[in-house]
């Protein structure tokens, strides 16, 4: 899937050159989020580059939703294991969860 805006290194799409995830864009694209303010939230990206990566994945949607799973599967594994190794972390993780304000 060779793109003059989109680079896949090391497993990662990503902005060519920026450190951009594809996916980051991605993600805020599916919440709804206009070009305009997925640009707002990375500055180093043009509003081109953004409304190229949105083009990019609506043309590639199929292979982009089975990377993006394959993702969330990859660091759910990892952060069940990181909970299984670490029992103390998860538990500091969740008494700091639990004292943060909560969101109105």
């Amino acid at each position: 899937m060779p793109n003059e805006y989109i680079e896949k290194v090391d497993q990662v799409y990503r902005i060519r050159g920026t450190r951009v995830a594809l996916d980051s864009v991605i993600y805020k694209f599916r919440q709804g989020r206009s070009p305009e303010s997925i640009q707002d939230s990375f500055p180093a990206l043009s509003l081109s580059q953004v409304y190229a990566a949105i083009a990019y994945y609506l043309d590639h949607q199929n292979e982009l939703d089975d990377y993006l799973s394959q993702n969330e599967a990859t660091e759910a594994e990892l952060s069940h294991e990181l909970a299984r190794l670490y029992p103390k972390g998860a538990a500091l993780k969740e008494r700091i969860k639990q004292s943060l304000p909560k969101a109105a």
